[in-house]
């Protein structure tokens, strides 16, 4: 192709993008979600920046959760550290406390570590990409979130609404493992020079409002006419994934000991590996790779135990089926052991798989008492 024809090749696919960033633009305008981290299209028209604390947190919060599980939880955490000094601040304990029920705890030592060290640097976060990868917790994805919504600077943000906006627009047949590079590629075409933050924020509501994994609303994209899914009448087979391997599942048992009072036992898991950090009740030696026992004859210590039903998680690599054990004990404490009182359970960093094996032994124990409840008199 002569260079003439290349230029003018390049010309006609930069202006065909641009058309399609105006026309998501003006939807996200108008059709945006309300998000308690997001800084609106009006908002940001009139001046107003978004807080790259915010920005972080809520990314790495996102990370693998849904944004109705996560609204909860970033509401709680900003109220309690309004600032990365003040999440530094913070004893990790009680950040973990904070984070537990949102999974994927990895994420939590490092959101700690990565305030630690931007509150060492002097508060202020890195505004590129390269300089984001550099801190605890912060990928590629993250990264190029954070640089183009934070900062509003150009960068291709694919998460995994984004990845099937593209692979209905382009019609891409490669499997969706070995299509990242392919996707990323038409998303940095894509990204415009202006508003690069909004445009990403518009690519990921659309995939979660109108581009939906099953029955898209395709008549309100406004994508549809570029839309090559769309024309071949068959957006539901994109993206195209390999089939999935079953789940390995593990089991093992878990042991619910009371006191007198009420206080559950519990126990600290190491700072590493799966959980790490978090706390639970005593359970066999199970593992993403091991069972561990499954009877009452592996408890901790002697007791009246009874079977109080099984529970089942499901981990992203394997599921996991605990028999559950309960017994009411005297107030002695093994050595890594403590007494979590009745009404300071709902506070501990249970992981929800905790959670299930302590609810099978005493329902209602990990609730959080309600306000009429606490100023009731005792009885």
């Amino acid at each position: 192709m002569a260079p003439a024809d290349q230029t003018r090749k390049a010309q006609t696919s930069r202006a065909k993008a641009d058309d399609t960033a105006s026309r998501l633009l003006a939807w996200y305008d108008a059709h945006h979600r309300e998000l308690p981290w997001r800084v609106t299209p009006r908002e940001h028209a009139r001046g107003v920046r978004p807080d790259p604390y915010r920005i972080w947190l809520s990314e790495v919060m996102l990370q693998q959760t849904t944004v109705e599980a996560v609204k909860s939880y970033f509401r709680a955490f900003v109220e309690k550290w309004p600032d990365v000094e003040a999440l530094a601040a913070a004893r990790t304990e009680d950040v973990m406390k904070a984070w537990a029920g949102l999974g994927y705890y990895s994420r939590a030592r490092n959101l700690k570590a990565c305030a630690d060290l931007v509150a060492a640097r002097g508060g202020r976060f890195p505004d590129t990409e390269t300089g984001l990868r550099e801190l605890p917790g912060i990928g590629a994805y993250t990264s190029a979130a954070i640089t183009a919504i934070a900062f509003d600077r150009a960068a291709a943000v694919v998460d995994g609404n984004v990845e099937r906006v593209i692979s209905r627009l382009f019609s891409i047949t490669t499997p969706l493992s070995e299509a990242k590079a392919e996707i990323r590629a038409h998303v940095e075409r894509m990204v415009p020079a202006t508003r690069p933050g909004d445009f990403a924020q518009a690519m990921m509501d659309l995939g979660a409002t109108i581009c939906t994994p099953r029955r898209p609303r395709c008549m309100l994209c406004p994508l549809r006419e570029d839309c090559s899914a769309v024309i071949a009448g068959d957006p539901e087979n994109f993206p195209v994934r390999l089939p999935k391997a079953d789940k390995p599942l593990r089991r093992g048992a878990a042991f619910v000991a009371v006191r007198h009072d009420g206080a559950i036992l519990l126990r600290k898991r190491p700072e590493k590996g799966l959980l790490g950090g978090m706390t639970e009740v005593p359970t066999t030696d199970w593992t993403a790779r091991v069972d561990g026992a499954t009877t009452q004859a592996a408890a901790p210590f002697p007791g009246a135990w009874r079977h109080a039903g099984s529970i089942t998680h499901v981990f992203t690599h394997f599921a996991l089926e605990l028999e559950v054990f309960h017994a009411h004990i005297k107030g002695e404490v093994l050595e890594g052991h403590f007494w979590s009182p009745a009404g300071e359970i709902s506070g501990e960093a249970l992981p929800t798989v905790m959670k299930k094996a302590i609810e099978a032994a005493i329902p209602g124990a990990t609730k959080k008492p309600s306000p009429s409840a606490a100023k009731r008199p005792h009885d």
